[in-house]
């Protein structure tokens, strides 16, 4: 639970329901949704699906939970998954990949949030050629997390569709690539045959994440989704919340933007070259509500922030992470920035 008056920026997971948000959520209608009976998250599921560009979705607990259903449905055993090395899916899902399935994880660069489409071109062509297992799926992430919050665009999601295995998108934070480029998540999604992206992360909602993709698949999902323990009765309270999110909480991220852009720039200020992915942004990829940077002690510099009053995170040992979501202000990152200017290291 956030601390009073601490500003909270360990992750955009932390944000509390708003008014507007809980009243929707106590006036749900529900029923049970292991029979497909629950009116909102039918209509959360039907929306996210328009919003993506695809037939159908799923209502899962968490993105994690639907990242390895998309797994499960695409990679076959005895064959290799194209991922980026850095990408959610590998390095902070707790090894569920390989714990869950019988394919080989084939890491490949990912520097920027770009997927190194060569070496994924040199896998699947080794892989058809009976020379290296056949790649059964290509993974992408965006926003790009492992890279600071990078946006990545249409264009450069649309490179891996092109090389013939289906594509997966881990969209957690989708819908804020989306407001930072100025398109659509239809658009970005449109060359991923399944895409996931989180209602509890910068949408704001207490809980869940959508999987959608063709209607066959999404079915299969379902299944995959009761056997991994995620099968949910009355839903529709919490489904409600996530409704309410893709309904009136994605224009605001471009706020949250804004003011990890002013802490991003405190962070440059300070320790120049520190931040993750400055070089990709040099390039035109925007980034969005993540401020990752490097620093020599970062235990020590998320103590000093503590002293103050800030909560930050680690994304690596020496990787410091802040993340704005909803329920931190302008005045907030004043005391951030104040906090900043004053740090060891």
């Amino acid at each position: 639970m956030t601390t009073p008056g601490v500003v909270d920026l360990r992750s955009d997971t932390l944000t509390q329901p708003t008014e507007a948000m809980r009243r929707a959520m106590a006036a749900a209608a529900v029923g049970d949704d292991r029979y497909g009976e629950d009116p909102t998250v039918n209509r959360l599921e039907e929306r996210f699906g328009e919003l993506v560009g695809k037939p159908a979705a799923l209502y899962v607990p968490s993105g994690t939970m639907g990242n390895q259903i998309a797994l499960r449905l695409h990679g076959a055993a005895g064959s290799n998954v194209v991922v980026g090395r850095r990408q959610h899916l590998v390095s902070y899902e707790s090894g569920a990949a390989g714990l869950n399935n019988g394919f080989q994880i084939y890491g490949v660069d990912d520097a920027g949030g770009l997927l190194d489409v060569e070496a994924a071109a040199e896998a699947v062509a080794a892989g058809s050629g009976g020379f290296w297992p056949p790649v059964s799926l290509v993974c992408l992430e965006n926003t790009h997390l492992s890279s600071g919050g990078l946006a990545v665009g249409a264009a450069e999601m649309a490179a891996a569709a092109v090389l013939g295995p289906p594509v997966h998108l881990d969209g957690a934070r989708l819908f804020n690539a989306a407001v930072a480029l100025g398109t659509t998540a239809r658009e970005l999604a449109a060359g991923a045959t399944t895409v996931m992206s989180c209602v509890s992360k910068g949408l704001g909602a207490p809980v869940g994440s959508l999987l959608a993709g063709p209607g066959d698949l999404i079915d299969e999902a379902r299944l995959h989704r009761r056997r991994l323990g995620g099968a949910m009765r009355q839903a529709g309270v919490i489904a409600a919340g996530g409704l309410y999110a893709l309904n009136h909480h994605v224009d605001r991220l471009a706020e949250d933007h804004a003011r990890a852009q002013r802490l991003g720039q405190a962070v440059a200020e300070r320790w120049p070259g520190a931040r993750l992915g400055e070089t990709e942004a040099a390039c035109g990829r925007p980034f969005t509500n993540v401020v990752a940077f490097r620093h020599p002690d970062a235990p020590g510099l998320l103590n000093h922030l503590r002293q103050a009053g800030i909560a930050a995170g680690l994304l690596a040992p020496t990787v410091v992470r802040f993340v704005t979501h909803l329920d931190v202000g302008d005045a907030d990152i004043d005391r951030v920035v104040a906090a900043l200017s004053d740090a060891p290291g």
